[in-house]
């Protein structure tokens, strides 16, 4: 695999596991499923949503190394399983990173090694393959449960010059590596520095020249201590997207926690209600007034689901009729739905109820996503999901 490096031992009594809200079970070796042929090409497909695994050198070959020992580093336990630590605390890369083309009986919370995942999941080159058996021609990647669907790991670091080299680092090899491998079928997405905004504006303004399309942003910044998308402090940073055309990416859990209602509520019942927090993210960006500030900003509400749209643009009119009652909302603005159609689009995973609304919607506010290489991945039958939901 490219990227190897020597990983020091560390006992894994010895380390201190990150957050998780799913305890780790012990790592089985893997199952994999037969090779599958490749799919008949219904339509071509753009993915708007779909994930990688950091190389294992990502960092050590970037930063100097006067930062290397601040940095996150790849260690191995006594199994030879890696685990990335930052700031002391170990993170595995868990079953979720890459579930593609194994059983769904092994789909739960393990750490796992680079070779327990098909080789698409960590290299271009070979993502490729897999995109071309699932008849997806463009893919869109964010990082992997490690960093963060909007690489929050970085700005939450100790010491934010190694956590602003890091986030650089990672964005450099986004770009140069896996992006550059085939620039006409990767749409490069950057992540965002969430310490300072100007600093923030600065670099999408520095990486729209660069190539860069998009960028991923946690959807309720507030949760990770930083300040609201009610504050004004987010203001250069909207401005340079705006400006530079920039697409706004708000990947459900990219602000690392989902609807989850009762503390013990299983797994299930946080996949099952994943929409929710598409719901949550649209009403709360619509209030905080961003289209309005911002008109020309475009918002992709990533792995949010489509299906739920009417509903919500029935409440926020339903909220609208007490305009004069409240300070929320000015009479004088735009209808909040007028802003919901102009400024969002949505992403459909599989959602067939979406498509039987899309008069309501807007047909060309949905987009397709695979998610590969996740659990809840379409691949590597995108084709005939879509042409039974479109067809």
């Amino acid at each position: 695999m490219s990227g190897q490096t020597t990983r020091r031992m560390v006992p894994f009594a010895s380390m201190t596991l990150g957050e998780d809200p799913v305890p780790l079970v012990p790592r089985i070796e893997p199952t994999f499923l037969p090779e599958p042929e490749p799919r008949a090409l219904w339509c071509p497909v753009i993915s708007v949503d779909d994930h990688v695994v950091e190389p294992p050198d990502l960092f050590e070959t970037r930063l100097p190394r006067s930062m290397l020992d601040d940095a996150p580093t790849l260690v191995e336990d006594e199994q030879g399983i890696p685990f990335w630590v930052v700031d002391g605390l170990a993170y595995p890369l868990a079953t979720s990173n890459g579930s593609a083309g194994r059983p769904v009986s092994e789909w739960v919370h393990m750490p796992q090694k680079y070779e327990d995942f098909r080789p698409g999941v960590y290299d271009a080159r070979a993502r490729l393959g897999d995109m071309d058996v699932n008849g997806v021609w463009a893919s869109l990647c964010f990082p992997s449960f490690v960093f963060g669907f909007a690489g929050r790991r970085f700005s939450s670091m100790r010491n934010c010059d190694v956590g602003l080299a890091c986030l650089r680092a990672y964005n450099d090899w986004m770009l140069d590596e896996w992006c550059a491998s085939a620039p006409d079928r990767f749409v490069p997405c950057q992540v965002p520095w969430l310490c300072d905004p100007t600093v923030a504006a600065d670099e999408i303004c520095a990486n729209a020249e660069r190539g860069f399309r998009g960028v991923t942003f946690p959807e309720t910044p507030n949760r990770l201590g930083f300040p609201s998308v009610y504050s004004e402090a987010w203001e250069p940073f909207f401005r340079a997207c705006e400006d530079t055309k920039t697409v706004v990416n708000l990947h459900v859990g990219a602000s690392g926690s989902v609807a989850r209602p009762s503390s013990d509520s299983p797994t299930d019942v946080a996949v099952t209600l994943f929409p929710v927090n598409g719901v949550m993210a649209a009403v709360d960006w619509v209030y905080a007034r961003i289209p309005i500030r911002f008109p020309n900003v475009k918002i992709v509400m990533s792995e949010a689901g489509v299906s739920w749209v009417p509903m919500v643009m029935e409440r926020l009119a339903r909220s609208y009729r007490f305009v004069d009652a409240s300070d929320a909302w000015s009479s004088a603005d735009p209808h909040p739905n007028e802003l919901l159609q102009r400024n969002f689009w949505f992403a459909s995973i599989e959602d067939p109820s979406a498509f039987q609304v899309l008069a309501l919607i807007g047909d060309d506010r949905v987009m397709i996503e695979s998610d590969y290489p996740h659990a809840d991945s379409t691949w590597p039958d995108t084709q005939s999901l879509i042409a039974d939901e479109l067809g």
